[in-house]
């Protein structure tokens, strides 16, 4: 399967559903002369061969309303999941373009997404001789790697909720970022579909191992009681998700190896993924358990695992896992 990640598309979408919000946290000051609900994204193609040899899509170009006036100006932003030599220049080519074009104020912003570099990025594109300067061309950066998740754990904005999975995170963090991330989610009580490209969006880029797993199930159960389910119920879809992509491998092998054959394995692998999870959590959450208890828990069925994957942070006590089994056999 290909499990290369289409970042752009990823970055898009979010910005695309969320702008006013994108605005609203990281340029408040825009907010206070737009009209938030006179906004029209352009056609993405208005950009295409705007320089030599070279193909090109916009990101987002918004036509935005001045608040209070009949004008408008345009909002174009690129989001960039790696570091380009001469990206300014380019900026610069993009805007006069766009200035030519539609012969309105244009408002430049980019957003870096990439891990590395760390160093600040440039943010103008100047021409200037000895005597005379000639141009100063200047943009907007949100550059995610130099920005502290910290910052923005209690901002309320879905915006916040997905970005902080790309934020500057020691390794160390990772799984209390991502707790971090779909806690504040949760408070934010969006609609289905937008919930899940967040939550989508974090699982993502925060792809936790099997102890940092762990550790996210700990950082969960410091929650308060509304957040923990509301976060477990995100998790329960990833688990759904999960053997969906199993199911899916299995029908990829199903065409070489018979379709019967490849579904099995499918199913098989992405439950017995599943059962291990969970049985780690336990042991983690009680300590060790018996045998019986353990080889019950290899047994279940996806549903009775999301039940007992939900009842887990409440168990303090074997006896509360074995009530919890014995309750789903009755």
């Amino acid at each position: 399967m290909n499990n290369v990640i289409d970042h752009d598309r990823l970055f898009k979408e979010l910005i695309a559903t969320f702008f006013v919000e994108f605005i609203q946290l990281f340029f408040p000051e825009i907010i206070n002369y737009l009209e938030p609900n006179q906004i029209t994204f352009l056609d993405k193609e208005v950009l295409t061969d705007v320089t030599e040899g070279e193909k090109y899509e916009s990101d987002l170009v918004a036509q935005v309303q001045f608040r209070g006036q009949s004008s408008f100006f345009l909002i174009h932003l690129e989001a960039q999941s790696s570091s380009q030599p001469e990206f300014n220049r380019r900026m610069f080519t993009y805007f006069a373009r766009l200035h030519q074009k539609f012969a309105l104020p244009v408002y430049p912003i980019v957003l870096f997404s990439y891990d590395r570099p760390q160093k600040e990025a440039i943010r103008q594109y100047k021409i200037e001789f000895p005597d005379l300067k000639v141009l100063e061309f200047n943009y907007q950066v949100v550059q995610l790697n130099r920005l502290n998740w910290r910052d923005f754990i209690n901002q309320a904005n879905p915006v916040a909720a997905a970005l902080m999975a790309k934020m500057k995170i020691a390794p160390r963090d990772r799984a209390k970022v991502k707790a971090q991330c779909l806690r504040l989610l949760v408070t934010l009580r969006l609609d289905a579909a937008r919930m899940q490209l967040i939550s989508g969006f974090v699982d993502t880029y925060l792809n936790l191992n099997s102890s940092e797993e762990i550790e996210f199930q700990q950082e969960i159960s410091t929650f308060i009681q509304p957040e923990q389910e509301g976060v477990m119920q995100i998790t329960t879809s990833w688990m759904r998700c999960g053997l969906e992509q199993g199911l899916e491998q299995g029908l990829e092998q199903g065409l070489e190896q018979g379709l019967e054959r490849g579904l099995e394995q499918g199913l098989e692998q992405g439950l017995a993924r599943e059962r291990n999870l969970i049985v780690r959590l336990i042991k983690r959450k009680l300590g060790a358990i018996d045998v019986a208890l353990e080889s019950r828990i290899m047994t279940l069925n996806i549903d009775d695992l999301e039940r007992v994957g939900e009842a887990l942070l409440d168990f303090s006590t074997v006896e509360d896992l074995t009530n919890c089994l014995n309750a789903l056999d009755a």
